[in-house]
Formats: C-alpha cells, sequence, structure tokens
C-alpha cells in the first residue's frame, strides 16, 4: 500500500477522500479482541439485546474507526495527529452491510490545524449511519509510504464446529453408552452435549467414581441412566452389548485407554464389525480454512497396508458427505508429489488414486502423492504443475502412518489454533473418541459429528 501525505499548506476547503469497507463478523471479533469490548450484541452466535435474535451488529467504534483510516491514510493522510472527533451514530451496522466512508475538509486555523467533515454511509441505501466532525493536526512536511505492509489476522473463530452443532441440535438425541465418565472432563462432555440435546448419555463403569466426578463438579445426575460395572473391560463389552440390543446408537469414550474401549468391538463373534476396518478420523475446523478438514488416519491404524487404506479412504469419504462435502476431494499425502520407489507411502497414494478412478473407491475425488503443501495450497500446486480437481483443495488428509497423521493433527490444533472432534468409523455405530485435553467446544463437535453421520447412514 501507498500512502502521501497532503501537508497543511496543501489542504483547500473541499478536498475530499472516501473508503469503502464491506463489514464481516470476523471484523467484529478481530475489534472485540483488541478493543477487550465483548458486548455479546456485537457477535453473531448471541443474542444481546433479547429480543431472541443473534445479532452481529456493529460496534459504534469499530465503524467510527473507518472514518480514522481515511484520515490517517488519504486526507491529510501520513503524520496527521487526532485532536477530536464527535460522533452522532444514526442507526446501526450488522455484519454484511457495506460501507463508505467519506472526508471533506472544512476549514484551516493558522495554528497548522484543519477541519473536517466526516460522514459514514451504507451503500445499499445511501443511508447516513454515522456523521461528526474532526479536528486534526496536519502534517508539515510531505511523507510518503511505499511499503506499509500490516500482518494479517485470523480470527480464532471455529464457525464450521458451530455449523455442525446447531446442524445436530435438531435431529433426535442419539442414543451414546458413555463408557468410564469416571472423571470431570469425560463426565462433563456428555453432559454438556445432553444439555445441547445431541446425546442422551447411559453412563457406564463404576457408580462410585461416576457420583464423585459429578459432585466434583457441582452437577447432579438426576435423570440419567448409570449401568454398574466392575472394570474397564466389562464397561466397554457392555457398551457393546447395548448397541447389539439396539439400545445404543453410538458410543462415546471415557476415562479408560481406547485399546480397551475398541477390543470387546472388535470380537468377531459378537463385536461391532461391519467388514471394514475400524478406522480413525479427526474433523478439523482450522482458523482461516473455508471447511472441515478430515485427516485420517492420526489414532488408531499404526502403519496401514494398501487394503487397510482403501478403508480409511472410504470411510473418510462418507464421513466428508454426511458433514455436506457432496463430492469430498482426497489428498493422500506423502513426503512428494510424484511416485518414488523408495518412498513406499508414494506408491500407495498412486495406487489408492487409479482405484479411485477404477470405481473401487467411491463417492469422492481421490488424488495422490501429494506433499502437504499441494495438497492444500493452490498457488503451490500450480507453481509445482500439478492440475488437479483435488490438488490445493484437499478436504481429506489421508496420512502415511499414524506418527504422521498424529504430528499433523497435533500442529493444527497447537500451531493453527484448531479445535478437532475425534470419531471411529467401520463399526455398527460411530464411535466418539475424545481426548483428555479436548475442549467443550472440541466434545460437543465429536457427538454432533456421530450424529449427523449416523443418522444419514441410518436413513441411506
Amino acid at each position: 500500500m501507498i500512502l502521501e501525505s497532503r501537508t497543511w499548506d496543501e489542504l483547500q476547503p473541499g478536498m475530499s477522500a472516501e473508503l469503502r469497507r464491506l463489514c464481516t463478523v470476523d471484523d467484529f471479533y478481530a475489534f472485540a479482541a483488541a478493543s477487550g469490548n465483548y458486548n455479546p450484541v456485537h457477535l453473531t452466535e448471541r443474542d444481546g439485546d433479547g429480543d431472541g435474535r443473534a445479532d452481529a451488529t456493529a460496534p459504534g467504534m469499530f465503524v467510527g474507526s473507518l472514518i480514522s483510516a481515511v484520515i490517517g491514510n488519504l486526507l491529510p493522510g501520513p503524520g496527521t495527529r487526532y485532536l477530536s472527533q464527535s460522533l452522532d451514530f444514526r442507526m446501526p451496522v450488522h455484519a454484511g452491510d457495506e460501507l463508505i466512508t467519506h472526508v471533506v475538509v472544512t476549514g484551516k486555523d493558522p495554528d497548522g490545524t484543519a477541519t473536517l467533515s466526516t460522514e459514514v454511509k451504507r451503500i445499499s441505501d445511501d443511508a447516513v449511519v454515522l456523521a461528526g466532525t474532526a479536528r486534526v493536526a496536519a502534517p508539515v512536511e510531505k511523507l510518503r509510504f511505499d511499503d506499509i505492509e500490516v500482518p494479517g489476522l485470523v480470527v480464532q473463530r471455529h464457525r464450521h464446529f458451530d455449523a455442525l452443532i446447531e446442524r445436530a441440535e435438531a435431529l433426535p438425541d442419539l442414543r451414546t453408552a458413555v463408557v468410564c465418565p469416571e472423571e470431570e472432563q469425560s463426565l462433563g462432555g456428555a453432559l454438556l452435549s445432553a444439555e445441547r440435546h445431541l446425546i442422551v448419555p447411559i453412563l457406564i463403569g463404576n457408580p462410585d467414581r461416576i457420583a464423585a466426578a459429578a459432585k466434583a463438579m457441582g452437577r447432579s445426575l438426576d435423570g440419567y441412566e448409570v449401568i454398574a460395572t466392575g472394570s474397564d473391560a466389562e464397561a466397554a463389552r457392555k457398551a457393546v452389548e447395548l448397541v447389539n440390543a439396539g439400545q445404543a446408537h453410538a458410543v462415546m469414550k471415557g476415562h479408560l485407554h481406547t485399546d480397551a474401549l475398541l477390543h470387546p468391538m472388535l470380537d468377531k463373534a459378537a463385536g461391532l464389525r461391519i467388514g471394514r476396518r475400524f478406522t480413525h478420523v479427526f474433523v478439523m475446523d482450522v482458523p482461516g480454512v473455508g471447511h472441515p478438514l478430515l485427516v485420517t488416519d492420526a489414532a488408531i491404524n499404526i502403519a496401514p497396508d494398501l487394503a487397510t487404506k482403501v478403508d480409511i479412504v472410504q470411510n473418510a469419504i462418507e464421513l466428508a458427505i454426511s458433514l455436506g462435502i457432496a463430492v469430498p476431494k482426497v489428498g493422500v499425502l506423502s513426503a512428494v508429489e510424484t511416485v518414488n520407489p523408495a518412498i513406499p507411502s508414494s506408491i500407495d497414494a498412486a495406487l489408492l488414486s487409479k482405484m479411485a478412478e477404477r470405481g473401487q473407491i467411491s463417492g469422492g475425488q481421490v488424488d495422490g502423492p501429494l506433499a502437504m503443501d499441494n495438497a492444500v495450497d493452490l498457488g503451490a500446486a500450480r507453481t509445482k504443475g500439478i492440475h488437479s480437481a483435488v490438488a490445493g483443495q484437499a478436504e481429506v488428509l489421508v496420512v502415511p502412518g499414524i506418527d504422521a497423521g498424529n504430528m499433523l493433527a497435533k500442529q493444527l490444533a497447537y500451531i493453527s489454533h484448531a479445535e478437532a472432534a475425534g470419531i471411529v468409523l467401520g463399526a455398527k455405530v460411530p464411535v466418539i473418541l475424545n481426548s483428555r485435553s479436548d475442549s467443550a467446544k472440541a466434545r460437543l463437535a465429536s457427538c454432533a459429528v456421530a450424529a449427523i453421520h449416523h443418522f444419514r447412514m441410518g436413513a441411506a
């Protein structure tokens, strides 16, 4: 951006400048973070004025700051100091409104100050939303800046999870066997999901420990079904029995090891197998990414062979379709984007791509091998000469093995501030797999993903 000032000598009454700005919800969150003004009337999912509707009304001073942008950038421009500003707010501004801010020089004083008329209009109906007068100390020397660069901001808002939770709340509550919810995090996640009408939890485990966890949180278990068991293994087996009896339509991990939870599900006679491998998917809401990002398999299959990867891809495609991605774009990751016989994952990726092309994997577009950059960044893909429906636009990332998947998911969570919902597929019902470090949003999203997938597959 090039900025050049108008000095006090250059200013003449009648000079004007203007800027346009489309107001977005992210603008309001960024303003809240910068100013410390958390008034819920300005936040999109909140009903801050009690009228029964979410608001997303622009903060008044955010709209006022648009005037300072014109004054600081254009008229008089760099070097200008504000002395005073009057603000007459005429009507509210909402996310989606496009505004034009207009500044006109109305006078000059010998002391180096200038007076400006300031006005903000809504473009759609030419309505004045803000008017006022500014008094500034104009620059006395000509200033020009050719290399102004301000770092971009990514608002850490998890809009995809908000949408999934809202969608799941409209579905019937999912009867869920919660295995060993014997400490505060696992029990709290189940109860919170019940309060949001995502699940009906059936609490299975040591009743004394479950009650102690509820007491520690100051919560009551009145109205919740508790099934007493003597061990983790017995609790996991009971969950499987409830599913097979049609009394539960999902299983949720509590305070026990994943191996102990899954072991009875894998029993060939009495388990929950349906023909495919059990595979894990992280559904990730990454700030700044315009769609949920699915990472698989990062938790169950350690070093999957080609046959297992076929199930990993197919399960992920079906989940992505449930989440609203009509034809999922699946990027099969490797260290390189060309087949290298010395890198087995690149060969598997090419085979999976060809299998999808021949209909052995269905419902999505599969391409590989792709390196991480050209899987998710269109510019990187084009730079390397990769042209496909998937390259640079992948919605599902298939990793070579559990170590790469686990690292990728945790990098997204801890460096890119993503939230992750965890779910196991390939069983008769979805298995909700949360980590002890998961946030309340991640636990709600995991239950929402399970409910959405269950009811779509049940209706299919």
